[in-house]
C-alpha cells in the first residue's frame, strides 16, 4: 500500500514535466486558427521582445502555414506585416517556440 502511494505521488509530479518531441506541454495549441485566445491571422508586428507569440520559421512540420499578403489578412495564416497598429506581434526565435510557421503562396491555415 505504501509503494503505492508513494508512486501515485510520483506520477503526480512527473506528469506535467512530460514534453512533446518539440519541447511544449501540449496545453497551448492551435485550435480554430486561435492561440491562447488570439487569431492567427491579420496585421503582424515584428519585435525583438515582449511578443505575444514566440515564432519558429521551418521547411517541414510546421503547425501553421503563413501567406504573406499585402492586403485583407481575413483568412486563418493570412499575415500582413505592419510597423504599426497590428493586431498581434510575434518574435521570430530558433529555440523555445510557441509554434512553427512555414511561409507559402497558397493553401495557408493549418496543416
Amino acid at each position: 500500500m505504501k509503494r503505492l502511494f508513494v508512486i501515485t505521488v510520483m506520477l503526480m509530479f512527473a506528469l506535467p514535466c512530460v514534453q512533446d518531441v518539440q519541447g511544449r506541454n501540449g496545453r497551448d495549441k492551435i485550435i480554430d486558427c486561435k492561440f491562447r485566445g488570439k487569431k492567427l491571422y491579420g496585421r503582424v508586428r515584428v519585435v525583438t521582445a515582449f511578443a505575444d507569440f514566440r515564432v519558429r520559421e521551418v521547411t517541414a512540420f510546421e503547425d501553421l502555414r503563413v501567406q504573406k499578403v499585402t492586403a485583407f489578412p481575413d483568412a486563418c495564416g493570412k499575415w500582413e506585416f505592419v510597423t504599426a497598429h497590428e493586431d498581434f506581434t510575434v518574435e521570430f526565435v530558433t529555440a523555445h517556440e510557441d509554434f512553427t510557421v512555414r511561409y507559402v503562396t497558397e493553401f495557408p491555415g493549418t496543416p
